[in-house]
């Protein structure tokens, strides 16, 4: 009987130490309450400053964040140096950009709480205040990721959404990262700031599978202005906007766009012209309320930021975002 009574106890303390554990590893959005208590205004100040110094740096951090959780959740190993890091991947070469960003707010946080704030966590950050200083909806932002010790160059060529691909292919690698057709909509919808380059778009205009034409879903006078501005072996690193006609304003007017055949990549425009019902329905429900939209990206982002991060013992604070630390 004593036996059985010191099994029962020992189940009930091992129990007990699972939950703290899990508890322990969740992220929460005071977990520098005491640690770094001014954190989020010092990573407000420097991306105001950033957004003031170039309004399109809010759409870099905010895919900064996109494109590092994607890969090996939101650890910050986007940010690690390396001809063999993320950096170098194909979705991001010559593409991701905001680095000297991260560099500067990391700065400043080290300055006020030395070896504290992991990279991983700034990034969250950044992106939230980008989003909220282009006009867009605000959240409170979990923190306690740990940053990693590797990138992970293969998983960024593999597992990034591009926008070449169908968008049953974009909707299987967001399932991949747990997250639903609703996420794949609302974080679209990012697209509504920000620039793209011509080599992402040049496929929809010149002779779009092999119809020797431009992608008949696109609107023909933006068309004409984009095969102008992207001529056939142009200089594919040239830029436009995202968002014809509202670049730089966190807006619905993205998906606006989309029910005129306005939508720039090829993933963009699939949302609404060859889409299922419940994403079109989506689509429409965001054209027509902005509130709508906030609310889904604004949730949608939490998710995405949950992507299994490292906690607890794993992973390190980097002393500086770029590298491991020695």
């Amino acid at each position: 009987m004593k036996k059985t009574n010191s099994f029962h106890g020992y189940c009930v303390l091992m129990t007990f130490c699972m939950l703290l554990l899990v508890a322990r590893s969740q992220l929460t959005s005071d977990f520098y309450k005491t640690t770094c208590p001014n954190l989020l205004s010092i990573v407000r100040k420097e991306v105001q400053s950033a957004i003031k110094t170039e309004m399109r740096m809010a759409a870099s951090l905010l895919r900064l964040h996109f494109h590092d959780c994607f890969v090996n959740g939101c650890d910050a190993s986007i940010l690690l140096d390396g001809s063999d890091g993320e950096k170098f991947a194909f979705p991001n070469l010559n593409s991701a950009r905001g680095f000297e960003v991260i560099d500067q707010i990391k700065s400043s946080v080290e300055s006020a709480c030395s070896g504290v704030v992991s990279c991983a966590d700034i990034l969250a950050i950044a992106a939230r205040d980008s989003v909220l200083l282009s006009g867009g909806p605000s959240w409170k932002v979990l923190l306690g990721r740990r940053d990693a010790l590797v990138a992970n160059q293969t998983g960024a060529n593999n597992g990034l959404p591009s926008p070449f691909e169908t968008l049953d292919e974009i909707i299987k690698k967001f399932a991949n990262v747990g997250l639903n057709v609703t996420d794949v909509v609302s974080l679209s919808g990012g697209h509504t700031i920000g620039l793209a380059r011509c080599v992402t778009f040049t496929n929809r205009l010149f002779n779009f599978s092999g119809t020797g034409a431009a992608d008949s879903t696109m609107d023909t006078s933006m068309a004409s202005d984009l095969e102008n501005l992207c001529p056939v072996n142009g200089d594919g690193n040239e830029t436009t906007a995202l968002d014809r006609n509202s670049t730089d304003s966190f807006d619905n007017h993205y998906f606006q766009n989309l029910l005129n055949g306005k939508g720039l990549l090829s993933s963009d425009q699939l949302l609404f012209s060859n889409s299922t019902t419940i994403i079109k329905t989506l689509v429409q429900s965001y054209s027509a309320t902005s509130a709508l939209f906030f609310a889904d990206f604004a949730s949608s982002m939490i998710k995405m930021g949950n992507i299994t991060p490292l906690t607890g013992s794993s992973g390190q604070i980097r002393n500086n975002c770029r590298v491991v630390n020695s």
